[in-house]
């Protein structure tokens, strides 16, 4: 028996359990492979789709991804469908983040101690707590939350969403850390909501099939036409203007080109966890180029979003603004003016006020402030 927390009347003041604590193996990540260290029995498969838990293709890509449902998601999904079997306890979800909830909250989490701790590698760590992280989310938002917004279903924006198509020579990555997925106040959804999912796409941190993907298109590309958008004073970083100079370089010029498409990845969580996040994106770009990923930053202002979501400095800003803040400064420059690059960032500026209003009016229904105390660094940037 299934349910979401959708049947469940729930505390808006509810906090995370144990299904969402951040585990300790972030520094050091080696560089990952893309075959899951977990296999998958044909005995498990069949006794789990007979109760329906398992999560169509089609469910999985509603969220707002292109990739097939990873392996070891699925076979998380699985494990826990047998475990409800096994202690004939249900699999229920309650709190503001469909959390898991009662005795099934307990034996699992007792068993997924266990099996974290025997697994031998940094790298299998991670895979699997990223995968736990979505399985749980994927379970506990399902019914609940829009598949296009992710806000609950009664609060749905999608109908004052508009498109727009992205300039074709630009693409970008949503490097998104599994706690950010499915969070209701998460703006790097907006820019696949806007642009689209093959012109913004999705990559979760630590889900190997989604990194492949990825990387695979940025080796297409090669080096000199991807940049992370990262304001880390502690690298050399370059502005918006070099990437001109960057993209038509002689060097550039000799790589492989993927039809000259410019790649930007930004990173989708919080300042705490991005540091690992742009760790693990360098250790691939060395053990890929023998070179480092070229880093940007932006002169960003303070987002709407500061409203509701406090960040560590006010040079900081919401992913969707600095999407933003990248278009306005490319649009700038004379190579790229008359792209209508100002277009698609205004569009972008409007998808976000749309979803603040909507986060506001959820807020004063449940009776909570609309202005929040600095607890959280929700963003990087």
């Amino acid at each position: 028996m299934l349910i979401s927390a959708r049947g469940i009347l729930f505390s808006p003041n509810t906090t995370f359990n144990s299904c969402n604590k951040i585990p300790h193996f972030y520094v050091g990540i080696k560089p990952f492979t893309s075959k899951p260290p977990f296999s998958m029995s044909a005995d498990t498969l069949t006794a789990a789709d007979n109760d329906g838990a398992t999560i169509s293709l089609e469910e999985w890509q509603g969220w707002g991804t292109v990739s097939p449902l990873p392996a070891m998601v699925d076979q998380v999904i699985l494990d826990m469908k047998l475990l409800e079997k096994d202690i004939d306890k249900p699999m229920t979800f309650g709190g503001i983040r469909g959390a898991l909830t009662g005795g099934f909250k307990v034996a699992e989490d007792k068993k997924h101690r266990a099996k974290y701790a025997s697994l031998n590698t940094t790298e299998e760590k991670l895979q699997f707590f990223s995968a736990r992280q979505i399985a749980c989310r994927l379970l506990g938002s399902r019914g609940y939350l829009c598949q296009k917004c992710w806000l609950p279903q009664e609060d749905c924006v999608c109908s004052k969403m508009k498109t727009c198509s992205l300039w074709n020579k630009l693409r970008i990555w949503l490097y998104m850390h599994p706690k950010d997925f499915l969070r209701q106040n998460n703006t790097g959804k907006l820019l696949w909501q806007v642009f689209g999912v093959q012109a913004a796409s999705l990559c979760i941190f630590g889900i190997a099939e989604h990194e492949e993907m990825m990387w695979n298109e940025l080796n297409r590309a090669g080096r000199n036409r991807v940049w992370c958008l990262y304001p880390n004073k502690n690298a050399v970083t370059e502005s918006v203007k070099d990437i001109v100079v960057c993209s038509t370089s002689p060097e550039s010029q000799a790589e492989p080109a993927n039809e000259d498409v410019l790649h930007f990845i930004l990173i989708d969580g919080t300042w705490s966890n991005s540091a690992a996040m742009v760790r693990r994106l360098q250790t691939r770009a060395e053990s890929e180029w023998e070179k480092e990923l070229r880093c940007i930053s932006l002169n960003t202002g303070a987002s709407l979003m500061h409203k509701l979501r406090p960040q560590p400095s006010w040079d900081r800003t919401c992913t969707a603004a600095a999407a933003i803040g990248l278009l306005n400064e490319l649009n700038q420059l004379p190579e790229f003016n008359s792209m209508g690059l100002d277009k698609q960032a205004e569009a972008i500026d409007d998808a976000l006020e749309v979803l603040y209003e909507g986060l506001i009016t959820r807020r004063l229904r449940w009776g909570r402030s609309i202005s929040r105390k600095e607890r959280h660094n929700w963003d990087i940037w």
